[in-house]
């Protein structure tokens, strides 16, 4: 059974940085997609980026320039997203994703909080 872990979320002020790490494990498909959503109380749950198993990534306008997804590819594989300039809309719980073999796989999420 695929497990996701994630890590590195907190409480951090406007303008502010962290970087959020997930950990990947049990991974049969070395063809795989792997990113970060969010979902804000009360709001569903959005795409903030993406990279594919080849690097190929995709961001969320809202995220753009400020946001970086990046993965390693090794017998675990892990992804991270280092989030700078962050800003109080930014807070949400976020959630590691990873999409192999015709399935999603969710982490159980990370919260994160931008004060202003």
């Amino acid at each position: 059974q695929v497990q996701l872990v994630e890590s590195g979320g907190g409480l951090v002020q406007a303008g502010g940085s962290l970087r959020l790490s997930c950990a990947a494990s049990r991974i049969t498909f070395s063809i795989n997609t792997m990113g970060w959503y969010r979902q804000a109380p009360g709001k569903q749950r959005d795409l903030v980026a993406t990279i594919t198993s080849g690097s190929s990534t995709n961001y969320a306008d809202s995220v753009k320039g400020r946001f970086t997804i990046s993965r390693v590819n090794a017998k675990d594989t892990a992804v991270y997203l280092q989030m700078n300039s962050l800003k109080p809309e930014d807070t949400a719980v976020y959630y590691c994703s990873l999409v192999a073999g015709g399935r999603r796989y969710w982490g159980q999420g990370t919260q994160v909080t931008v004060s202003s």
